[in-house]
């Protein structure tokens, strides 16, 4: 039972809504901002939200949801964008701003309400738009505001229309989950009955009902996303799932026994293939980051064909189960609304337009840490649900420039040196994930009193809970420049360690 609707539109942060509200045991689904209305009503939810988005309310060619929702007595929160569709739509006014507001600001409590319930005074929320709200539409009234927003959260004096100007989604917003949760059950009157383990007992049922008798290429890379859906697949139908690791040459060190010894473990048959050599001539002198995951999608593709063809005298082999997760997808396409493509990921925008596979990808909708607690209602290990995430794309996408066999082998080194030192700090489950990226930038250092003319390396660590924003993680110096001396004395070829304080956004948690 849908208790609450988001309308997207086009917001990178629209699933967050939708994941905050699921976190408060709300099933939320998400539709684009223009679907019908009678499609929308028919689902009788309880409550709509307006995701922001890209677009401004004033163009000509302005996003705008179907005007019968607003007629229908639901209880509507408009989130940055969707607060300004709100303005604009009663009669207020939406103006560029002179300055564009992105980053923390303070809310300012001007009167008590429901929607604000619980929110301390001078909490911090998180703002990125580059329109502002001039005036209020008749019979509105301003909630909060605050120093650069002085329409913060509105309310309409005797209907059920709510606006926020931040993002009450992103965690950077400190108590923006609380708003959440105040809409959902406090206006709204919704049910908080929807947790993991209905989850995987509908993901179980759609798997079976959407496969039948047909079969299952799991292509797994031996991080949590593809483990658990090759765990999901498993349990749904058994032997009619094949589970295939291909070794692309990308991996760190060690990576592809860890995988093997993992699925022998967990007592899930596995297919390993060496692609390694293909994958590396294909990407020879390539250094576009888009070309380079565009590749990699296309062999990947290729390689589980070849590889589906050989292990059909069971069967034809009709389905690709993969663990895409939604960062991945709302960063490479737009899958709900008019959201900004940022990069393919090489299992959605790297993939080719026709393959001979229907894709199933069960964690489409989930962030990570969504999947590890699923991972944990399956029953796998806490070792292989606390790892840090490893991109597809392997090492090709934390090398700038070209991918070599030299490169390749400088970056594995430090690799294992940054992340056994995390270890042996005790600081690796302290952070979301953590890498090295080699820069392919020479620069003049000084070694045994002789001049070196050697690469940079960046460390990369940040905190985050989904994904989909994440800060720099405050590692100690002290820390930092052992790591540091350790990758410059022990990898020849290394003579400069930075470290990356990059939030994001506005950056990307992978540099390419």
């Amino acid at each position: 039972m849908i208790e609450l609707i988001v309308l997207d539109f086009g917001s990178q942060y629209t699933q967050l809504v939708a994941r905050r509200l699921r976190e408060a045991g709300v099933y939320t689904e998400i539709y684009p901002y223009f679907t019908p209305a009678k499609d929308i009503l028919a689902k009788k939810p309880k409550g709509l939200i307006l995701s922001g988005g890209p677009a401004s309310v004033y163009a000509k060619d302005a996003y705008r949801c179907a005007s019968e929702l607003f007629e229908a007595n639901l209880p509507v929160l408009g989130i940055c964008y969707g607060m300004q569709l709100l303005v604009d739509t009663f009669g207020g006014a939406v103006k560029p701003a002179k300055a564009q507001e992105f980053g923390k600001a303070h809310l300012e409590l001007l009167e008590p309400h429901p929607l604000l319930e619980g929110v301390e005074n001078a909490s911090v929320v998180w703002m990125s738009h580059a329109d502002k709200v001039e005036s209020l539409p008749p019979d509105f009234k301003t909630l909060a505001k605050s120093a650069n927003a002085p329409f913060c959260a509105i309310a309409h004096a005797t209907k059920p229309l709510f606006g926020l100007q931040f993002h009450p989604e992103v965690v950077h917003s400190t108590q923006g989950a609380q708003i959440l949760k105040n809409f959902a059950l406090k206006i709204c009157g919704c049910r908080p009955n929807w947790d993991m383990q209905a989850f995987v007992a509908q993901e179980i049922a759609k798997i079976q009902e959407q496969v039948g008798k047909d079969r299952i290429l799991c292509a797994v890379s031996g991080g949590v996303d593809s483990s658990v859906v090759a765990s999901l697949c498993y349990k749904a139908v058994g032997a009619q799932t094949e589970v295939v690791f291909v070794d692309h040459g990308l991996l760190r060190l060690g990576e592809k026994e860890q995988v093997v010894q993992m699925f022998a473990d967990l007592k899930i048959p596995l297919h390993v293939v060496d692609a390694s050599d293909l994958f590396l001539e294909r990407l020879r002198g390539v250094s576009a980051p888009e070309e380079k995951r565009k590749i990699i999608g296309w062999t990947f593709i290729e390689v589980f064909e070849k590889k589906a063809k050989e292990l059909e005298q069971g069967g034809k082999i009709k389905y690709l189960a993969q663990g895409t997760l939604y960062p991945d997808v709302i960063e490479s396409v737009s899958v709900k609304g008019p959201s900004k493509v940022i990069k393919s990921h090489h299992n959605v925008g790297g993939l080719p337009e026709r393959m001979d596979f229907v894709l199933l990808e069960p964690l489409r909708e989930l962030f990570k840490d969504e999947v590890r607690a699923l991972g944990a209602q399956l029953g796998l290990p806490e070792k292989m649900l606390k790892r840090h995430p490893f991109p597809g794309p392997g090492l090709a996408i934390r090398i700038l420039g070209a991918v070599g066999y030299d490169s390749l082998e400088l970056v594995r080194q430090a690799d294992r040196i940054f992340i056994q030192a995390l270890h042996e700090a005790k600081l690796y489950d302290s952070v979301w994930q953590a890498f090295c990226v080699l820069l392919n930038v020479r620069s003049v250092g000084v070694m045994g009193d002789n001049r070196t003319y050697d690469n940079t390396l960046a460390l990369r660590a940040v905190c985050a809970s989904d994904g989909m924003s994440a800060h720099f993680a405050p590692l100690p110096f002290e820390f930092l420049e052992s790591v540091a001396n350790q990758i410059i004395n022990e990898v020849k070829g290394i003579n400069r360690v930075v470290y990356d304080i990059t939030s994001k956004p506005p950056g990307t948690i992978e540099w390419e």
